[in-house]
């Protein structure tokens, strides 16, 4: 019975054995060189170049929106995001309301999203009611596109002013303040 035992436990180690050398081997095996290496061409027609804001610009644009509201004593929040609506900024003002944060990135997200600023857009309401119902969007006056050749690659939101007329009036400050 020991004789059995002992046998199969040898067994049983010289194949664990064998398999490690066969993993260790193929381990060390250097991988086969692709045969035609792929290089990135400016020229191909199926990479596009595309325009982002910085940080440093997003939060310049941030800083003299917040500004532009602080001259007139207006408490708000402005956002600025990315083509893709992803946040690069937000800077709430001192006394800005809570409801304000979230209402400056959803004017940013929506007039990025269709490159038009928000007070435009809601006017379209009224032919397009279901506007409203996409994820993300606020259909309020205070968001402003920043555009490059006509296109969109950022949104700024503002929200807290008193009227929508406000905010969107220094979304455009933060929009001009690119420019210089």
């Amino acid at each position: 019975m020991k004789k059995k035992i002992l046998f199969g436990a040898a067994t049983v180690a010289i194949a664990a054995a064998g398999t490690f050398g066969a993993v260790s081997a193929n381990a060390s095996a250097p991988a086969a060189a692709p045969a035609v290496a792929a290089q990135a061409d400016a020229s191909n027609k199926n990479l596009q170049q595309t325009t982002h804001l910085t940080i440093e610009a997003a939060t310049k644009a941030a800083k003299a929106t917040l500004e532009a509201a602080e001259d007139e004593n207006q408490r708000i929040t402005v956002a600025v995001v990315d083509r893709n609506g992803n946040t690069i900024v937000t800077l709430r003002g001192d006394g800005a309301g809570p409801q304000s944060y979230e209402s400056a990135e959803r004017k940013a997200y929506t007039a990025v999203s269709w490159n038009a600023p928000t007070s435009e857009l809601a006017k379209r309401l009224a032919q397009a009611p279901n506007l409203k119902d996409i994820p993300g969007t606020l259909f309020l006056a205070g968001g402003a596109p920043v555009t490059v050749k006509g296109a969109p690659i950022a949104g700024i939101g503002v929200a807290g002013a008193p009227s929508g007329d406000l905010d969107e009036k220094f979304a455009q400050v933060g929009v001009a303040s690119l420019a210089k």
